[in-house]
């Protein structure tokens, strides 16, 4: 049996993925927070027919060899966590992270969830939460008429309560940072969680050293450069038609080769 034919096989498999992971990307163009990924991929194992520096005479050696390679495999699929830019929104409740940092979300099983999206809402207690009614940790809770909510760079929620004429304190923000950031898993609502490979979260407070401030009526978009993702996906699919080619090829040259019996 020919190897190109499983060898190509690999590749289009490969471009498959691929493709998947540059489609996902550009669904999520508009996705507040949202973090691009990248497939990374490695060769497969070598058949050598012929080991390198192997005896070629008494007084020589072969100086390469003969190795053929058997295709390629997905190796990870990677998150890119450049920071998206800073869209002006005018919404007080419109958060961004401005360098390192993620916001806590308590999840309704009591698990802690982390997300870069700052697009909060209140709920009917006046919790600040995720669009889908998911409350930051630690609690911060907006009192019935309030005004000129203001949130400081370093997380420091206060606004104008009643009648007074100063602003109160009414809350502060955490935000969290990771060893490894592309370890995190992703679970959907632009939402992840801690894993093994992530580290275990380090709570701190926006701008203390290593840790972003936060712009209140901002948000961060999403990290996806819709021109290169573009590129991208003609590379891939230049890519996955040549794999194919290769089979193809592959067949003709075993039907010639049926033919001479």
């Amino acid at each position: 049996m020919i190897r190109s034919l499983w060898t190509g096989t690999t590749g289009m498999n490969a471009q498959q993925l691929n493709m998947d992971v540059i489609a996902n990307n550009l669904a999520n163009t508009s996705t507040t927070g949202f973090k691009k990924s990248r497939a990374d991929f490695q060769d497969l194992m070598y058949q050598v027919l012929k080991v390198p520096g192997s005896q070629s005479s008494a007084d020589t050696q072969s100086p390469t060899g003969i190795q053929i390679g058997l295709g390629v495999r997905p190796a990870a699929v990677q998150k890119i966590f450049t920071e998206g830019d800073i869209i002006q929104t005018g919404n007080e409740l419109d958060v961004a992270v401005e360098g390192a940092g993620f916001f806590q979300v308590e999840m309704p099983d009591g698990t802690t969830a982390y997300t870069r999206s700052g697009s909060f809402k209140r709920d009917s207690d006046g919790r600040l939460t995720t669009s889908d009614g998911y409350p930051i940790t630690p609690s911060i809770t907006i009192p019935e008429g309030a005004k000129q909510i203001t949130i400081g760079e370093t997380g420091i929620v206060s606004a104008i309560l009643g009648n007074d004429t100063v602003s109160t304190e009414i809350g502060t923000f955490e935000t969290v940072i990771f060893t490894n950031n592309g370890g995190l898993l992703s679970i959907g609502r632009n939402l992840m969680v801690e894993s093994a490979a992530s580290g275990t979260a380090q709570a701190g407070t926006p701008g203390d050293a290593g840790y972003g401030t936060l712009a209140q009526n901002y948000i961060e978009s999403s990290n996806v450069n819709i021109v290169e993702e573009m590129a991208a996906m003609i590379t891939t699919q230049r890519a996955y038609e040549i794999n194919s080619k290769s089979i193809t090829t592959s067949d003709e040259m075993m039907k010639t080769t049926n033919n001479l019996v």
